[in-house]
């Protein structure tokens, strides 16, 4: 019988690919997700019956344990950008992620791949960095022989980040830029997909590995490319950090008054913090590298899915080629 994965949040922007992959590979996918109608589009990823989604709550250990049986490998996909009801940072990013790990080392799983991000800091003054380091801490604690894998922010066809906006200047004439001088290393969703699998298919040694694009670019120069791509002229506008957090403030005054109804997604003061902070591979840091790995430029995906943002949207591409017709 092939051997079976499960995958914590496989349903999501990076999780969803590793499935396919482990799927490709052969294996049994068993895709563990809060809301698994909402999850059937992993289904193709294999054969009938070879990819599944099933029900789990990661704050609960029945849960966590129950679709974890039967498992050879395991990998944790959840995480979450900003915190909305009872998904708060320490339960879903510190907790749930012992959780996992304890739970497998329990049941004697044999590869344990944990998807965490780069900047996770016990002393951080950001929430988020300080939860992703107690769920890596977490995760060492109980199953020792973990890969941990840490990407820098992820780009690809359904990612929150370049799509996010290129839709804002689809509509808006001035693009808001928070840290436009902080640095980032994006990184390909199937690149960190491909580490994944490499960590459960193959003798990869335990520990940390960070994971960056080839490139390091300034967020406001990453947007400069983004919207060259999109074919459109905006006004980048450098949003001082003062000015940043009280924009997030008020954005969380108006989440707190309408008791949940408006969530606020577009900016947070803990984003902020993060944005004060460089997104690239520590020195030293192992990496692709010591994963055999070479990552994938952007240059090479980035026109594959942004195309619908472009004025004219598929057809734009065309009407240049036929403008340079025309000259010639």
């Amino acid at each position: 019988m092939s051997k079976l994965v499960t995958i914590y949040g496989g349903s999501g922007f990076v999780g969803r690919y590793i499935a396919r992959r482990m799927a490709q590979a052969g294996w049994r996918v068993r895709v563990a997700v809060r809301r698994p109608n909402e999850a059937l589009h992993v289904k193709p990823y294999g054969a009938v019956g070879q990819v599944e989604p099933v029900f789990c709550n990661i704050r609960d250990d029945a849960s966590v344990r129950a679709v974890m049986q039967g498992a050879d490998a395991v990998v944790n996909c959840v995480g979450i950008l900003f915190e909305q009801g009872r998904n708060r940072f320490n339960d879903v990013q510190a907790d749930g992620a012992a959780r996992i790990a304890r739970i497998a080392s329990e049941l004697g799983v044999a590869k344990l791949v944990h998807v965490s991000a780069i900047g996770a800091d016990a002393d951080s003054d950001s929430l988020y960095q300080r939860s992703k380091a107690m769920g890596e801490k977490g995760v060492r604690d109980h199953f020792p022989d973990a890969v941990i894998l840490r990407p820098s922010v992820i780009f690809g066809t359904e990612d929150q980040f370049f799509n996010r906006f290129a839709e804002m200047a689809r509509f808006s004439p001035f693009l808001p830029v928070v840290g436009a001088q902080t640095r980032f290393q994006p990184v390909y969703v199937d690149d960190v997909a491909a580490a994944a699998a490499k960590a459960l298919l193959e003798e990869v040694a335990p520990g940390v590995y960070e994971l960056g694009g080839p490139e390091m670019a300034t967020f406001r120069s990453l947007m400069e490319r983004m919207l060259t791509e999109i074919r459109r002229k905006r006004i980048l506008l450098n949003i001082p950090f003062f000015a940043a957090n009280i924009m997030a403030g008020a954005l969380g005054v108006v989440q707190a008054v309408t008791l949940g109804l408006f969530t606020n997604s577009l900016l947070t003061r803990d984003q902020v913090r993060n944005l004060r902070r460089d997104n690239v591979v520590s020195d030293g840091a192992r990496g692709f590298a010591e994963l055999g790995m070479t990552p994938t430029p952007m240059e090479s995906v980035m026109p594959s899915y942004l195309w619908p943002h472009r004025p004219g949207g598929q057809y734009k591409a065309i009407h240049e080629s036929a403008a340079q017709l025309r000259k010639h």
